[in-house]
């Protein structure tokens, strides 16, 4: 099967998305089918505002339809909603393609805290994005069913999951010599320093030991001079990453707003369990079928939930995170997949 792949994030971008993809085009590969990926390095960009380190295509519909045309897909997937998605998915209406989506992330939300615009509107031109896609794929049940009452159709369950050799476990925080010198408990954040990821819930916490920050974003700037006692280490390449979620003591995560939560599983991977509020994304990664959270704590109180978890054996995180692989979230992708219409395709050419 030929593959073709359209999405707005793609490395050198450093985000859930970009790792989630990454993974899913070499699982793919593994499976034996040709994937392309179209991509805004293939294009002119600008940098997204107020976000820097994401660039957006500038005019891609050109391009798109020359990309889309010559590529032969068996399938086509429009992974963002942003300048590419806009593109292929005109085109593909245009030429009566079937093609599936995914809801990666809850710009909705974003766009609220970062702009203050409602919430109803986001979600209602995203609604209008995604309803002629044959298959929506969602990563949680908590955000199929959110999606299902906002008027959202076609939605598809998918999952995601965690590369164990990188992460590997220690049954113990490994040194560190970055963190050495510091209080213990090390507690760990990783992920952009942006409106929608609440990080400033935990840079408030008034904890025993030390609070670490890995990433970059719009807000690292303003928050690193707020808050001169944080260990800020930046953008860290994904081995130097693995490094630090092993010697942590725990690993918190103060979103509310993501759909899944990639980096909850890393640090589990390793052995540090997890603090994090009981919404979706660590519903989904913590909880097993019977809703028991393994592996970290969910708790309103997210100090309360960080103190808890330092108790937890770390073999239970380790535990956990085994049983979300890359190859079974690119099974349920591919059979997630619909065929391009065929004799519409012919036309084309």
């Amino acid at each position: 099967m030929k593959l073709v792949l359209i999405t707005d994030a793609w490395q050198p971008q450093v985000n859930g998305v970009v790792t989630t993809l990454v993974e899913l085009v070499r699982e793919m590969q593994k499976f034996g089918h040709e994937v392309e990926v179209i991509h805004p390095g293939l294009f002119r960009t600008r940098p997204c505002p107020g976000y820097a380190g994401i660039d957006l295509a500038i005019s891609p519909k050109k391009k798109i339809a020359q990309l889309l045309g010559n590529s032969y897909a068996d399938a086509i997937h429009v992974a963002t909603e942003g300048p590419l998605g806009w593109a292929a998915r005109a085109y593909c209406l245009k030429h009566g393609f079937a093609f599936t989506t995914a809801f990666h992330t809850k710009f909705p939300e974003i766009l609220n805290a970062a702009l203050k615009i409602p919430l109803s509107w986001g979600y209602a031109l995203f609604r209008y994005f995604h309803k002629p896609s044959s298959g929506v794929m969602v990563p949680t049940l908590g955000v199929l069913n959110m999606l299902q009452a906002r008027g959202f159709v076609n939605l598809r369950k998918w999952t995601h999951g965690v590369d164990t050799e990188l992460f590997s476990y220690h049954s113990q925080p490994r040194a560190h010599d970055a963190l050495d010198g510091l209080a213990r408990p090390l507690a760990l954040f990783v992920g952009r320093v942006s409106y929608e990821k609440n990080i400033e819930s935990f840079l408030k916490l008034k904890v025993a030991g030390s609070k670490v920050v890995c990433g970059v974003g719009p807000l690292a700037l303003s928050l690193k001079k707020e808050y001169p006692d944080v260990t800020w280490l930046g953008l860290l390449d994904r081995e130097e990453l693995a490094k630090v979620y092993a010697a942590a003591d725990v690993f918190v995560f103060p979103s509310k707003s993501e759909t899944f939560g990639l980096v909850l599983l890393e640090a589990m991977a390793c052995g540090t369990p997890a603090a994090a509020y009981p919404v979706d994304g660590p519903l989904e990664v913590l909880c097993d079928d019977k809703g028991i959270p393994q592996g970290g704590i969910l708790d309103a109180d997210l100090l309360s939930g960080m103190n808890q978890a330092l108790i937890l054996p770390r073999s239970e995180a380790r535990q956990r995170a085994v049983q979300f692989s890359w190859e079974n979230a690119a099974k349920i992708f591919e059979n997630n997949l619909t065929a391009v219409n065929a004799n519409e395709l012919l036309k084309t050419r």
